[in-house]
């Protein structure tokens, strides 16, 4: 095989066949072929696509350059759920051990967040003494002991995968939809998980802007799942506005748990209700009901033995910022307008995300939201209260919030319903 076959034959919007995928991700992988090689052919592939086949086998060409992970060992079924990021998206802390407490089991791989979005492991790694990382052995252990566990994916898993995904980043190949489903579910099927949920956000704050690419790369993710053998469902989901009250780690933790609790506000329980109910159907499973596990305290319960057994304190303080300052509504009337991305790029400056990977995040920082669009607010009310370690991040916080929220006599402002559409196989 040669590189430069390979490039021009999707160069000139020819398909690959099986023994070109599988040869170039795998000489990708050692080396074999340059970064500059594989840039062009992610160009390629942006610019004319590839069909249901291609996408499925460079999918599985990914997941054969490292390790699969088996939990056959575990007396019950596996489920996962996978969201494609947003502001305010702590949806998997809740869900996990909701899950649990109904019958199934939940091998979650998460990840850290960069830019706008927030990142899983960074809301829990608020909570001391929580680890991230553990060994396989770990994770079975954790599963055996709370039905769920939340934790970083191991080097061994679609190696390929980490490789390319920062490639695209700096070739401006991050777009398409070949490359970011199969990357996505090369990790997933890898996993193991014998089904999986897949939460699409739609809208400003969200990587899809618009529903009709939101459905373009569910379908396409959902095909993936199917083709591999997984029992894979996709919700379409809202993101023009935050998603609950709290955007920023221990802010969100503690939401969560509030979530865990019985209360929690609505969109947050309704979305963990949704997901938990399509988790445990993919994996036919019929135990208690997630609302009822969240009324009874055993989703409570499962959270806490999933913390302990990472190590965390589930009952220590969580970090709280230094600094705080209140916006206030500038006019009494309706909360027409509060836009995802000014907020996620708010709580960016105001230290709970990061620009690169090795950058280290403020825990307690962020924003608190105190209205959510559709509300009734009078002139001088808080609207969201922002948090950060340092007042000089609060300026450049600000500017991000120009124009991210608006009051007015009327809300006549069309909101995305919070579930736009459900695809399936």
């Amino acid at each position: 095989m040669d590189a430069i076959d390979v490039i021009v034959t999707k160069r000139d919007g020819r398909e690959l066949s099986r023994e070109q995928i599988d040869w170039v991700i795998d000489a990708y992988t050692k080396g074999v072929v340059a970064d500059e090689q594989m840039s062009a052919l992610a160009m390629a592939i942006l610019l004319n696509g590839m069909n249901r086949r291609e996408i499925a086998e460079w999918t599985q060409a990914m997941i054969r350059s490292g390790s699969r992970m088996d939990w056959s060992a575990l007396p019950g079924r596996t489920t996962d759920k996978h969201s494609t990021g947003g502001v305010g998206d702590k949806i998997t802390l809740p869900l996990a051990p909701l899950v649990a407490a109904c019958g199934g089991y939940v091998p979650q791989l998460s990840g850290r967040g960069l830019g706008h979005t927030g990142g899983t492991l960074d809301k829990l790694e608020s909570i001391p003494g929580w680890r991230a990382s553990l060994s396989n052995d770990e994770m079975l252990d954790v599963l055996g002991k709370a039905g769920a566990v939340i934790c970083a994916a191991g080097d061994g898993l679609a190696p390929a995968d980490k490789k390319l995904y920062a490639l695209r980043d700096v070739t401006g190949t991050v777009e398409a939809i070949p490359l970011i489903a199969s990357s996505i579910m090369s990790k997933k099927i890898a996993e193991g998980t014998g089904a999986l949920v897949l939460d699409v956000k739609v809208g400003s704050g969200a990587f899809m802007k618009t529903v009709e690419r939101a459905r373009e790369l569910a379908t396409t993710m959902v095909e993936l799942g199917t083709d591999a053998g997984v029992n894979t469902v996709a919700l379409l989901t809202a993101m023009d506005r935050p998603l609950g009250c709290a955007v920023g780690n221990a802010l969100e933790v503690t939401e969560s748990v509030e979530v865990l609790a019985g209360g929690g506000p609505a969109d947050v329980v309704e979305l963990t209700v949704r997901l938990a109910r399509e988790m445990l159907q993919a994996a036919g499973v019929s135990g208690k009901d997630p609302e009822e596990a969240l009324k009874d305290g055993s989703a409570m319960d499962a959270w806490r033995r999933m913390i302990i057994a990472q190590g965390g304190d589930p009952d220590a303080l969580l970090p709280r910022a230094a600094e705080s300052m209140e916006i206030t509504a500038p006019a009494s009337g309706v909360l027409t307008r509060l836009d995802a991305y000014g907020v996620g790029l708010a709580a960016w400056r105001l230290g709970a995300g990061r620009e690169r990977k090795e950058d280290p995040v403020s825990f307690g920082a962020g924003i608190t939201l105190h209205a959510k669009p559709g509300d009734l607010v009078r002139e001088g009310q808080p609207l969201m209260t922002l948090h950060a370690d340092e007042t000089s991040r609060f300026d450049r916080a600000l500017a991000a919030l120009e124009g991210a929220y608006a009051v007015a006599a009327s809300g006549d402002e069309e909101l995305l319903p919070l579930v736009i559409d459900r695809i399936t196989a």
